[in-house]
């Protein structure tokens, strides 16, 4: 908003309230996340068109060689199908990986802190009769004291599990994709083993519905999570309890005992506190009626979800960000700003969690399924 507000107009007051400490929280800084630059939704343009490009760029998971690609293994980790992107004109690469912490620091350095209220949720909200809306704050590091802000705008950014969209639109709550999710950050003192060292990608089982997601955060710490079919949901961990900690790689180890090394040690080498259990959800977008709800406007997540097997959730974030305020710049009516905002969120969002779920079924294929699924990615391997 500050690098494409008009000039000679007054620029707005933006107040931000982040449910996070300034500081990242332990536990939430052991992943990497991908941001895309080989069509023009990825992330990697927002960041060029906010001038942050070269520090993202800096900040990039090492040992890819600037080389974005996508290696499919079978459970021996013979290489399947390694997907190859180009980048779109413009860009020096077609996407990079980043840890999650590093991006988080680097936009908090150019967006300026002084109008940030850290660890401050806001938990509800209500349209005025004067058309502005009151939002409902609570401040956890002030033993959660609760206030009250009247704003003109309210843009919801509060993740997957938004509590304003489920205030505002309670009948649009995530759906749950039917794949269980068990992960955690696994480190090698003396660097990672090989072929994780320098490639992510997707482990397969022979058919029985299991694969697992690798990838490098640093030269001596990586990412993963076992994903498999599962009808129920499971519970959170429970982290004060050391024995459900460990069963969640005991779990995995079963899950892939049929995965060669090193998945076998990269699990062993996983910090206890850093392991996750959790159920993969998404959301399809939606478009805004602000004549009904009033000035409230949902970008990233909040508006729509994507599982990790979508691997754009921070790209869809970032564009939903630089759109919407290249919109609301740009129009005369915050109606018009919306509904062009929307023209080019909701068709991107859709997309996204289309090939999502494409992926979900490839990579979780049993039976017949799975050796179709399997000719399919020997077929596509001649082609990329």
């Amino acid at each position: 908003m500050r690098k494409l507000w008009p000039s000679g107009l007054p620029p707005p007051r933006i107040l931000m309230y982040e449910r996070e400490p300034r500081v990242t929280p332990e536990g939430r800084d052991g992943y990497s996340i991908s941001l895309a630059g080989y069509d023009e939704t990825g992330g990697l343009f927002a960041a060029r068109d906010m001038g942050i490009l070269d520090q993202v760029l800096q900040r990039a998971t090492p040992g890819l060689d600037g080389d974005f690609k996508l290696t499919l293994w079978d459970s021996t980790w013979k290489e399947l199908l390694v997907q190859k992107y180009k980048p779109v004109d413009g860009l020096p690469t077609a996407g990079i990986r980043i840890a999650r912490r590093e991006l988080r620091n680097l936009l908090i350095e150019v967006a300026g802190t002084n109008d940030v209220t850290w660890g401050a949720s806001c938990v509800g909200a209500k349209k005025l009769a004067n058309g502005k809306i009151m939002v409902d704050v609570v401040n956890h590091s002030n033993s959660k004291e609760r206030s009250q802000v009247e704003c003109d705008l309210l843009v919801v950014a509060d993740g997957a599990s938004s509590k304003i969209r489920d205030m505002v639109r309670p009948e649009d709550p995530l759906q749950y994709t039917g794949i269980m999710m068990k992960g955690g950050l696994a480190v090698f003192p003396d660097g990672l083993p090989k072929p994780v060292d320098k490639n992510w990608g997707i482990l397969l089982s022979k058919g029985q519905g299991v694969a697992c997601f690798f990838s490098p955060y640093n030269e001596k710490s990586m990412a993963w999570g076992v994903s498999y079919r599962s009808e129920s949901i499971e519970a959170p961990v429970n982290y004060s309890n050391p024995r459900d900690v460990q069963s969640v790689l005991d779990d995995c180890l079963e899950l892939g005992k049929d995965f060669a090394e090193p998945f076998g040690s990269i699990i062993k080498a996983t910090k206890p506190q850093e392991v996750s259990r959790l159920p993969a959800k998404d959301k399809q977008p939606f478009r805004h009626n602000i004549s009904v709800t009033g000035p409230i406007l949902f970008i990233g997540d909040s508006n729509h979800a994507v599982s990790p097997y979508a691997g754009y959730g921070a790209s869809l974030a970032m564009k939903d960000g630089w759109d919407l305020s290249s919109k609301i710049c740009e129009a005369l009516e915050l109606g018009d700003a919306v509904a062009a905002y929307d023209t080019v969120s909701v068709p991107r969002a859709t997309k996204v969690i289309k090939e999502s779920h494409s992926r979900i079924g490839m990579g979780h294929a049993t039976g017949l399924s799975y050796y179709l699924a399997k000719t399919k990615i020997t077929i596509g391997s001649y082609f990329v």
